[in-house]
């Protein structure tokens, strides 16, 4: 019963959310705010606004979609041993990851077309080399080290950093 009342409890934080290519010129940073909820003891999920994603209709592919269409949100759930982060409702763009330490994990990636369209997807697999999750009894910071593989080619190393501020 405890757990279930743990699940009730969510704060709202400013976080910072970045990822970064070790080997590849990618960055990207995102500051805004989040809703994190506690699952149980040491498990969170965390939700905010992602940004519109620049995008097109298939109809007109050089008329933008409106920033409303664009919108998604990104779930990510924590723990010490492992990270999932989902990325829905964004125009015709989805994702999912998963990380564990040690782990080859999926890294999913799909385009939705219009509704009597069936989605495409592009799965990728990723070697988790660290998982990281600080701050208690809430979490501070969560830090997820890894490779992205298509078959046998390495698509870069990455840093996935999410701080959350109190």
């Amino acid at each position: 019963m405890r757990s279930a009342a743990l699940m009730l409890t969510h704060h709202r934080r400013p976080v910072c959310l970045s990822l970064i290519s070790t080997d590849l010129p990618i960055w990207s940073t995102l500051e805004t705010a989040a809703t994190l909820y506690q699952k149980d003891r040491d498990r969170f999920h965390v939700l905010l606004k992602a940004p519109p994603f620049p995008t097109t209709t298939a109809a007109s592919p050089t008329k933008p979609l409106a920033d409303s269409e664009r919108e998604g949100l990104l779930w990510i759930e924590l723990s010490p041993a492992r990270a999932i982060a989902t990325m829905q409702g964004q125009g015709q763009l989805g994702y999912r990851h998963f990380w564990e330490q040690g782990v080859y994990g999926t890294s999913r990636f799909w385009l939705q077309g219009d509704h009597l369209e069936p989605y495409s997807s592009l799965r990728l697999r990723n070697f988790t080399r660290r998982v990281q999750l600080t701050g208690l009894p809430l979490p501070e910071s969560l830090r997820v080290e890894y490779e992205l593989w298509s078959e046998k080619l390495r698509l870069g190393c990455y840093v996935l950093s999410l701080e959350i501020h109190h």
